[in-house]
């Protein structure tokens, strides 16, 4: 589909593949995933999306139990697919060192060090099964392609498979992968990168540039992501060739997110207006507003792997998010943020969808 054919909101697509009513997407965050946000946009409407990474299996059920009981509304569960560029293991003393590197922030916070864990992240496959047997309306999957299996049976019990692309070529392979609608997700988005047939450095192509490729790429439906906060920005993406927008940024400043109140603070702060990508405080590329914790990593220069340094991390984040102490926290956010302006999702809702007038 190109662009001079984009649909307008009433038709859609999205919302009739997806069974909602309004042509807008949760961003699936990680760790600050709530389940009165998503409950609040499927509730609106739109498709609410709550993001699983580290759920375990017995987490998985239990939080697809809570949603359905806030909404009756169809909703998404969003999972990592390991693509081979993580590390699942290191020697004891190279872990040591990667902690080392960290300690200051654990001893600032009152935390000791942690012991090296026997795995960094839940079992991908017990997460797939709980996921499915879940049966949410919607699996989104990012850093890659579901297996052909997952696929076959999301469809076998009814559930829509999402998936999401960095570049034109991560597009095509998951639409010959079999998903429903593909999400174009350009680098002014926040937190991670989710490239995965190149390295996310070589694959930071802006949401407006990548949005009419795609939509002329493929013929699944696209769904435009990055740098969309308000009317104008799902206008121009609708124009474009999208047939939906997910929104993250936007979302999380809403008093219905896991955001603690600093955090919600920072994003609608002058400091928003900056925005740095960095692999300091994960291991994988992510964007978010610049702390002191970023500045100081950056210049050590030793960062774990993914997901070691992620998992080491977020021993402290917590922490300091339960204190409100910015500096050590992962402050995602993408290039949007000096557009916010609303505290409720039902307010972000509204002032996307005047971009159907």
């Amino acid at each position: 589909m190109t662009a001079a054919s984009s649909p307008s909101a009433s038709t859609s697509r999205v919302t009739g593949l997806l069974g909602i009513e309004v042509p807008v997407v949760l961003g699936p965050f990680g760790g600050v995933s709530s389940v009165p946000l998503t409950a609040a946009v499927s509730d609106g409407g739109g498709l609410g999306s709550l993001g699983l990474y580290g759920y375990d299996g017995d987490a998985i059920r239990k939080t697809a139990a809570e949603l359905r009981a806030a909404t009756a509304k169809p909703f998404a569960l969003n999972l990592w697919v390991p693509n081979g560029t993580e590390t699942t293991a290191v020697p004891q003393e190279e872990f040591d060192r990667y902690a080392a590197t960290l300690k200051p922030y654990f001893e600032e916070l009152g935390i000791p060090l942690p012991d090296m864990p026997a795995r960094y992240v839940p079992d991908y496959g017990e997460q797939v099964e709980a996921t499915l047997e879940a049966g949410p309306a919607v699996v989104s999957f990012v850093f890659g392609v579901p297996a052909p299996d997952v696929v076959e049976e999301a469809h076998r019990r009814g559930i829509k498979v999402l998936g999401t692309a960095t570049t034109v070529a991560e597009a095509l392979a998951l639409e010959a992968g079999g998903v429903d609608a593909v999400v174009a997700s350009g680098m002014e988005s926040g937190g991670h990168r989710v490239s995965f047939l190149k390295p996310a450095e070589e694959s930071l192509v802006g949401t407006f540039a990548l949005v009419p490729q795609v939509a002329d790429a493929v013929s699944i439906p696209v769904i435009a992501a990055g740098g969309i906060a308000d009317r104008r920005g799902f206008a121009a993406a609708m124009a474009l060739g999208a047939e939906a927008v997910q929104v993250g940024t936007a979302f999380l400043a809403t008093r219905e997110s896991a955001a603690v109140p600093a955090y919600r603070e920072v994003l609608k702060s002058a400091a928003a207006a900056r925005t740095v990508l960095t692999r300091t405080l994960s291991g994988r590329l992510a964007r978010g507003i610049p702390n002191r914790i970023i500045a100081e990593l950056e210049e050590a220069g030793t960062v774990a792997p993914f997901p070691v340094q992620n998992w080491l991390t977020g021993r402290f984040r917590p922490q300091a998010a339960a204190k409100g102490n910015t500096d050590l926290m992962s402050l995602w956010a993408g290039q949007s943020a000096p557009l916010l302006k609303h505290d409720t999702a039902a307010e972000v809702l509204a002032e996307l969808l005047a971009g159907t007038r």
